[in-house]
């Protein structure tokens, strides 16, 4: 390893009060992003991590190498049918984009996928986005697409620099030309009308928020027409439409309260009217069924649960579309299973939930039941692995006689499952290609439990290689624990080069997250923050106790709000870990939540709390946030991973907390800062820059661990 330093940043005087509370923070001048001396800083920086990791090239390409070789780099997705063609994506050996394609269906009973073929183009096939020679020329380049009901038009976002957002155009599928004029900045997605007339898309405001939806006649030439606009800071807003195609939905919502209003599809032009108001604490969402031949909104929420109290894991009512009011239950409110969803076709409901700590699907064959559908008639679709990730896959077309599902698991290269409800005949329409002697068997995932400081059981999911020896191995300890989100099973084709050369993968289903339902999330949010971290480190410590791994071996890996979690357990318990892994990590939080002018900061109040107002947030968040608590020290090595283009999570973050790590840890241990300067949140873009970053993570990870 290199004998380099790493540079040493200005110390600045400079002082953030704030309920008369000051925090000197020396690094605030890093938030100067047009300041050349910042760009100088994180260039030394990257220059620094180069030297320090140099000694890994050699590993970094072979890992790359063995991504390339796992990864059938030609490749066809499964065709899905959707008004008329048969839509899918073609990656090209070579090519870091896709390419959009479609080709027309035989006929209207025509419900088999054409054979994929990976020579030859299908029957009628065309390419209506070619997302490879529209990125030619840029350092990065993301898009999103959306097909007009017709067919004809395209409207098509683009992200050039990963700020996110998106300038949007209109391109003319027979000319292959874009109509006249480009909206620009908008949040990317767009919607049409089902007469093709119209566009609705979404705009953002100062701070990066969704806050208004606008109506674009095409080829018009007219002033587009705003549609919504939603003035509190605390909601963001979204625009889609029901799977029936029968009504366009706007949804404004924060972290705790949600608002969905409906328009007719028939009447594009027309107002869009609220389902059910908007109550503080109670979200829900809306989609349109029609059983026994009448029309009904499904609606699921975390409301009255028909007992006198809440449905904190959620319930699904149903509405009559002419008579609101009418709204009855569907499913009940159980607190052992988190509703997620119902997505509605002519012929099924699909129920998306979540039971002891995994994801669950089950359907309702409306077509053998009379009347409206109970609980009873929800049968879950099971798999045989007790870890997966079973899901509804894309099903476009309302009045399809199949469903197709999605399937996953730690080991389980992903399957594309065609489902007859009737009968429960499965077809395999593809596995996910692993090139070489890839065998599941090969690999085992399980379960395992720690015990946080207040007696909480916290989940843990362990995959290895089956051969792996006895006692004490390198572990990477994956965590994130926050916006109920959950680290679900799933597989990776990258993640063999680790579980290969003998890292055993945990992950740590902490407080914050989503896995075991709403109270899960709600235990590990707001004044109950901490048990995020706490909970990751009874993790640590049970691995460690119970000769899993040991300290040295250990490394930990998260990223955005994980990347806070990263940097909390670091100061809190650094004697835990050989390695910290913080992508685009929140670290300066306190701080960032101190902004309301900062994107998503006033949006963010729900889940972190509002220290600007509230001095007991702040004195609780200053209690915690990585960078007011770095101290002398012995950190162990640290890698830091930050985007200069990030609106979510400012490059600043990481940087000044690299900063101040390197001032005062006490160990000799490498602190290192990796700035991608054209990326967003999302890192980079394009799949071979992709794998190239993970081939630098996992070289690193090996190191850290002792694997190498």
């Amino acid at each position: 390893m290199s004998e380099v330093r790493p540079p040493v940043a200005k110390r600045v005087h400079s002082e953030r009060v704030h309920h008369g509370d000051v925090f000197v923070d020396e690094y605030a001048w890093l938030g100067e992003k047009e300041d050349p001396e910042v760009t100088a800083y994180l260039e030394a920086q990257n220059a620094f991590a180069d030297a320090q990791t140099a000694d890994l090239a050699d590993l970094r390409s072979a890992i790359f190498g063995e991504i390339k070789a796992r990864t059938r780099e030609t490749d066809m997705g499964v065709p899905v049918r959707s008004e008329g063609y048969w839509y899918y994506v073609r990656t090209t050996q070579g090519h870091a984009y896709p390419r959009y394609c479609r080709c027309p269906i035989a006929s209207d009973d025509d419900w088999t996928p054409p054979q994929v073929s990976l020579d030859e183009t299908l029957p009628g096939e065309q390419v209506y986005f070619d997302m490879e020679a529209e990125a030619q020329g840029h350092d990065f380049y993301n898009a999103v697409v959306s097909m007009s009901h017709d067919g004809r038009r395209i409207a098509y976002g683009v992200d050039l620099e990963g700020d996110e957002r998106y300038t949007l155009r209109i391109r003319d599928l027979d000319t292959g030309d874009d109509l006249p004029g480009e909206i620009v900045d908008t949040a990317g997605s767009a919607v049409w009308s089902i007469d093709g007339r119209f566009v609705f898309y979404l705009t953002v405001d100062d701070a990066w928020r969704p806050d208004k939806v606008w109506r674009h006649e095409v080829g018009a030439g007219v002033d587009d027409v705003l549609v919504f606009h939603e003035p509190d800071e605390h909601f963001w807003v979204g625009v889609g439409g029901t799977a029936s195609d029968r009504y366009l939905v706007i949804s404004s919502e924060s972290k705790v309260t949600t608002e969905s209003f409906i328009l007719s599809a028939d009447d594009p032009t027309g107002e869009f009217v609220s389902i059910a108001g908007r109550t503080p604490g109670i979200e829900y969402g809306v989609e349109h069924a029609i059983i026994g031949g009448d029309d009904y909104f499904v609606i699921v929420h975390n409301g009255d649960d028909g007992q006198g109290g809440k449905a904190v894991e959620y319930a699904v009512d149903i509405a009559p579309v002419d008579d609101i009011a009418a709204r009855r239950p569907l499913i009940p409110h159980d607190p052992t299973r988190r509703i997620e969803e119902v997505d509605c076709f002519r012929d099924y409901l699909v129920l998306s939930y979540r039971s002891q700590a995994v994801p669950r699907v089950a359907v309702a064959d409306l077509r053998g039941i009379d009347g409206v559908p109970t609980v009873d008639d929800f049968h879950e679709i099971t798999f045989d692995q007790e870890l997966s990730s079973p899901a509804l896959g894309s099903n476009p077309e309302w009045c399809t006689p199949r469903l197709r599902l999605v399937y996953t698991s730690f080991v389980d290269p992903t399957e594309a499952v065609e489902l007859d409800v009737a009968t429960g005949e499965r077809t395999l329409l593809r596995r996910q290609t692993v090139l070489g002697d890839y065998d599941p068997s090969t690999y085992v995932a399980t379960r395992d439990w720690a015990v946080a400081d207040d007696g909480t059981r916290v989940p843990v999911s362990l995959v290895h290689r089956r051969d792996l020896a006895d006692g004490p191995a390198p572990v990477l300890l994956v965590g994130y624990g926050a916006y109920e989100l959950p680290l679900d099973p799933g597989f990776s084709i990258p993640r063999l080069s680790l579980l290969d050369r003998g890292v055993v993968l945990a992950y740590a289903h902490i407080r914050g997250g989503g896995e075991l339902g709403r109270n899960w999330y709600e235990s590990g949010r707001l004044l109950n923050k901490r048990n995020t971290f706490t909970d990751y480190i009874a993790v640590a410590r049970h691995l460690i106790d119970s000769g899993r791994t040991s300290a040295s071996q250990l490394v930990a890996d998260g990223g955005s709000a994980g990347g806070l979690l990263m940097g909390a357990v670091v100061n809190m318990a650094p004697e835990l870990f050989g390695g910290v892994l913080a992508g685009v990590p929140f670290v300066d939080a306190l701080t960032s939540m101190l902004d309301p002018s900062l994107p998503l900061t006033v949006t963010e109040w729900d889940e972190w709390g509002n220290p600007y107002d509230d001095p007991e947030v702040y004195e609780y968040m200053k209690s915690y946030s990585p960078y007011e608590n770095v101290g002398p020290r012995a950190y162990p090595t640290i890698l830091a991973l930050a985007s200069f283009n990030d609106t979510r999570v400012l490059y600043t973050e990481a940087a000044k907390w690299v900063a101040a790590l390197q001032a005062t840890t006490t160990s000799d241990a490498p602190i290192l800062l990796k700035t991608e300067m054209s990326a967003g949140h999302g890192g980079v873009s394009g799949r071979y820059k992709q794998w190239a970053e993970i081939a630098f993570e996992h070289a690193w990870i090996l190191r850290a661990s002792g694997a190498v």
